[in-house]
């Protein structure tokens, strides 16, 4: 799913060619994308976009008139610009908003349909659909720390619940984690103050970090390839490779839909964490340290 840095890539992009221009139609090309009747998607025809914002993960486009046009990609909806009047792909596209110089094209990888529009009346609307997670980037540390110890969970379940923080994500919690050489699964209400200090550096050095990494890879051009496995990440997606820091085999936890990914070396004192259903299976034979489970593998 894309997350804070790459909503603002998104955003960077968008703000050019968009920003001030006038929508001249809308083609929806599946009605499961459209979660709202009213106000229509029609809507938004003649319309000009006088603002681009991001609320959690999601992107919001602003018309005249306080229309809103609220995007969630989930985890494979991404945006294509393309010349005006642009065909809509046949298997993946969703909806195409058209201006005079380029069509704005939705699509959504797979053959789940995930990814949702809301178009919204008025800012108390679309006041509805923000998670109210704690904006890192400009939050102090004592603001930071309250949210966090708010109620007790692991740092990965914390980090990316969006009514806690705002537009972190399964990629990107990862990445904070190893920075702040945190395990994933430690227990918010057993954090010391120099550990959430620790996490909150980490946590705004990372963001700012990859927002200005993806910006500068993409340059001028639209971002065609959004994606949360990129090859400079210390962890997350690397599974198996070692560790940019120690060249320890980076670690991984599966877990329902979701996964961890860690350094064990760098951020659990060497210890492994068991998977669950791995652990039901070997009970007390499951290996405790990377030594171990490299005596095990030989």
């Amino acid at each position: 799913m894309p997350e804070l840095p790459d909503i603002l890539l998104y955003l960077h992009a968008l703000e050019p060619r968009i920003l001030g221009r006038r929508v001249t139609g809308v083609r929806l090309a599946t009605p499961f994308l459209l979660r709202s009747v009213h106000p229509p998607l029609s809507a938004v025809e003649g319309k000009t976009i006088v603002g681009l914002r991001r609320l959690g993960k999601r992107i919001v486009v602003e018309t005249n008139d306080e229309l809103f046009l609220v995007f969630h990609l989930m985890i494979a909806g991404r945006f294509r610009w393309k010349p005006a009047g642009a065909n809509i792909p046949g298997k993946v596209g969703l909806l195409a908003l058209d201006f005079e110089h380029g069509s704005l094209i939705l699509i959504e990888a797979g053959s789940k349909r995930r990814a949702s529009l809301h178009v919204v009346q008025g800012v108390d609307g679309l006041a509805q659909h923000d998670p109210g997670g704690l904006e890192v980037m400009t939050a102090d540390l004592a603001t930071f720390a309250e949210a966090l110890r708010r109620d007790n969970h692991t740092l990965k379940r914390a980090l990316t619940d969006p009514h806690l923080f705002s537009g972190i994500g399964n990629a990107y919690s990862d990445e904070i984690l190893h920075a702040a050489r945190l395990s994933p699964f430690k227990q918010t209400s057993t954090m010391t103050d120099d550990e959430v200090r620790r996490l909150y550096e980490a946590v705004r050095l990372t963001l700012q970090e990859w927002t200005g990494r993806l910006r500068r890879e993409a340059g001028d051009a639209f971002p065609e390839k959004v994606t949360a496995f990129r090859g400079g990440m210390a962890v997350h997606g690397r599974y198996g490779k070692p560790c940019p820091d120690c060249g320890a085999p980076v670690q991984r936890i599966v877990y329902a839909a979701n996964e961890a990914n860690y350094c064990a070396n760098c951020q659990t004192g060497g210890r492994l964490l068991a998977d669950r259903s791995l652990s039901r299976l070997l009970r007390e034979d499951w290996p405790r340290t990377l030594e171990e489970l490299e005596r095990r593998r030989r």
